[in-house]
């Protein structure tokens, strides 16, 4: 009897095990693609787009687990990073000027290296000769109403490491005030020129863009997106408006989990068109009645905004209808291999060029007197959309609103609730304050929430007697 019960035993111990190896298996095969393809476009884009140091690179954006497990090269002469995990899942990208890297995956090297897409050229202007905010002359004197003390310690505060394991690494600060740049810090190895990663912070950018296709008249906010996959659709999508993209209220059968092989890690690390996957994706919602956060509705509003517009003029399009007009000659839209700019995640800029974006929405889409956005726009884009509880929401922008009945009920409980920002999930913020006329810039690489927002900005508030 007791050699059967440990034949048993030993059964389910092997079972056990076998179905723990399984599950390793199944769980690294789909994890080695996109630790191996987030290291390689991470790595380019830091190296070769920002010029970075790669002992640093490695150290901090890829020194974590399970990312501190790819193995990486860099190719300076074709000014591409190769990246694997244990020789597995080797992945490739590639640096361009003007363009940043892309991830070469889903087509052939040779194929990708054929499409030429051109850009607009940047004028060549002396920008330390032009006053701020088209230039970067700042002037000597500071506007009345803040003390520059108290300014001074909230910026320190932002910098402070208090925790070895849980470091905020803190690159930047940029604080204006009534459109004047009053405070500014970097933290060693960065400076006002360099080029810092936005992640989900492009997402706000491809909300003005589509403004101006509004505007111009290109694109319709109420009617169907002409989305290729939905037209013949009769499951609901083809139901789905731009509006919907713009509110993440489209109802798709997406997970935006970075954790796992999940539909977003799928689409941006083992997809050459980022936005042709995600329109694929079935339907869970009715579109409008529910409010989920999602990056594949920014690409698929990317590759939309592509289509309408033809190749030429959707590559030059951020610059000469935004970029330019505002001085962001620092900003860099970085496109999937399929050549569509990823609105989701990848754009590069410096903290001074992010804080001109800030700024345009809180001076209501004006810029030196140009309407580069309507009014009406800014102040739709940030009204919260209906079906978001915490009025966290509006056009591809995120709000401090609140419940519309209980406004406690808010992402920010003490910041105000006309608050609105710009988000990247490494703690990228770009944050606007009307009531306060704030336009606050912090970058980091920081995971999770370990860095404290609320306080930063309520002791840089505190500095304000408007």
């Amino acid at each position: 009897m007791r050699i059967n019960k440990r034949i048993q035993w030993k059964r389910i111990t092997l079972l056990l095990l076998l179905l723990l190896i399984g599950y390793l298996i199944y769980f690294l095969w789909g994890a080695f693609p996109v630790i191996s393809g987030y290291s390689a476009k991470m790595t380019c884009s830091c190296v070769f787009a920002a010029g970075r140091n790669l002992n640093s690179v490695k150290a901090e954006e890829l020194g974590r687990f399970p990312l501190n497990l790819a193995r990486i090269s860099v190719n300076k002469e074709d000014s591409s990073v190769n990246a694997s995990v244990l020789g597995f899942a080797v992945q490739k990208a590639a640096y361009r000027q003007g363009l940043g890297c892309t991830l070469i995956t889903g087509i052939s090297e040779k194929e990708w290296r054929s499409k030429t897409i051109l850009l607009p050229p940047s004028p060549i202007i002396n920008y330390d000769s032009i006053p701020w905010p088209l230039g970067d002359l700042i002037p000597d004197t500071f506007p009345r109403g803040i003390d520059t003390e108290i300014l001074r310690n909230a910026i320190r505060f932002a910098f402070e490491e208090n925790d070895a394991d849980k470091p905020i690494r803190t690159r930047a600060v940029v604080v204006l005030y009534d459109g004047q740049l009053v405070g500014e810090h970097y933290s060693a190895g960065f400076d006002r020129n360099s080029l810092l990663y936005s992640w989900s912070m492009a997402k706000s950018v491809w909300g003005a863009l589509t403004g101006i296709m509004v505007r111009d008249g290109r694109l319709d906010l109420s009617m169907p997106a002409a989305v290729p996959e939905w037209r013949s659709a009769s499951d609901g999508r083809e139901k789905i408006t731009i509006e919907n993209l713009l509110t993440h209220t489209t109802g798709l059968d997406v997970e935006e989990d970075y954790t796992k092989a999940t539909t977003v890690t799928n689409m941006l690390y083992r997809e050459a068109d980022m936005g042709a996957y995600a329109a694929t994706q079935p339907l869970k919602y009715p579109p409008g009645s529910v409010f989920y956060y999602c990056s594949a509705n920014s690409n698929i509003l990317s590759r939309l905004i592509r289509q309408n517009l033809g190749d030429d003029i959707y590559h030059a399009f951020p610059a000469t209808k935004l970029f330019h007009k505002v001085g962001m000659f620092s900003a860099i839209l970085e496109p999937d291999a399929s050549g569509t700019y990823v609105a989701s995640s990848y754009m590069l800029a410096t903290a001074r060029d992010y804080a001109r974006f800030g700024l345009l929405y809180l001076n209501n889409g004006n810029w030196n007197g140009e309407q580069l956005l309507p009014e009406h726009w800014i102040k739709k884009s940030l009204t919260p959309t209906p079906v978001a509880q915490l009025g966290e929401y509006g056009y591809h922008i995120r709000l401090n609103a609140g419940n519309p009945n209980d406004s406690s009920k808010r992402m920010f409980p003490s910041l105000p609730r006309d608050m609105f920002y710009a988000y990247g999930y490494e703690g990228e913020y770009i944050i606007g304050i009307p009531s306060k006329k704030l336009v606050i810039v912090r970058l980091g690489q920081t995971a999770g929430y370990n860095f404290d927002l609320q306080k930063f900005v309520r002791d840089v508030m505190s500095s304000i007697h408007n």
